[in-house]
């Protein structure tokens, strides 16, 4: 039996499809054809060592190496990791009074965000050194990637928007929904083959949306290998996406997770309604 994925404000339900007629009267009714997203769940191709303490906020893939964005006042930086070992290869810290939050690159420097402090900060990629920090911005930070036409902010709304990754000033707003009712809580952010995969905060679940028009065009399915990572506490959450376009590569990862994964994306006949 096929399965249906209900995905409503703060909560997704898996449920099996309820084909119960009310009463032996009741009109026979076409069923409509599907246009929600197409569904994929995860195979796990690798499993990499992963810092449990770190509260992963943002991940990147730049020139061969990882990145990771971690947050938590007094305890948020920006680090290169290597990938077999889990290390930190260099480290700086984020202001002790600043919740660190999304990552980007952008022509060889990182930009961070942070959650609620106004601040949004630039890193050479090579040293970590910082660049230059942009303070009072009037946005919450959440999750960070770059696109062609610039940066994509998410602040856990149904919104993305593309930054002047100069200014960040806002050039355009992405309204996200999927099957046509907006979609909250877009987290963590990854561009990947011109979409925009994001994080579903608190859930076992990644979005891949079409930022011309803000349609959510596959959905992911992390159940099982969220099921699988030895972890306790409601902060414990997946987040964390990396690509590595050259290898075509996918990481994820979570805050407080002792693992990186490579997932493969496997397609089903999964539906969305």
């Amino acid at each position: 039996m096929n399965l249906v994925l209900r995905l409503a404000a703060a909560a997704v339900v898996l449920a099996p499809i309820q084909g119960a007629i009310a009463q032996e009267t009741a009109p026979v009714v076409a069923e409509q054809a599907y246009s929600g997203p197409v569904v994929y769940r995860a195979e796990v191709v690798a499993e990499y060592p992963h810092d449990a303490a770190a509260f992963t906020q943002g991940l990147l893939w730049h020139e061969g190496a990882l990145f990771e964005s971690t947050g938590r006042v007094g305890q948020s930086v920006i680090r290169q990791l290597d990938l077999e070992t889990g290390e930190a290869v260099r480290e700086m810290a984020i202001p002790p009074s600043q919740f660190g939050e999304g990552l980007a690159e952008w022509n060889g420097e990182l930009i961070s965000l942070t959650w609620r402090d106004g601040a949004i900060h630039r890193w050479d990629a090579d040293t970590l050194e910082p660049l230059a920090t942009r303070d009072g911005y009037p946005l919450d930070g959440w999750g960070l990637t770059t696109s062609r036409e610039g940066l994509i902010h998410s602040d856990g709304s149904a919104t993305l928007r593309v930054l002047d990754p100069e200014s960040y000033d806002v050039l355009r707003s992405i309204e996200v929904t999927m099957n046509d009712r907006p979609l909250r809580r877009l987290n963590e952010l990854e561009m990947i083959d011109g979409l925009v995969f994001a994080n579903i905060w608190e859930t076992a679940y990644i979005v891949a949306i079409d930022p011309a028009d803000g349609r959510v065009e596959r959905l992911i399915d992390l159940t099982d290998l969220v099921a699988s990572v030895p972890v306790t506490g409601r902060d414990a959450v997946l987040n964390g996406i990396a690509w590595d376009a050259e290898k075509r590569r996918l990481f994820v990862t979570g805050k407080l997770w002792p693992k990186l994964f490579e997932i493969a994306l496997v397609e089903t006949d999964a539906q969305v309604r």
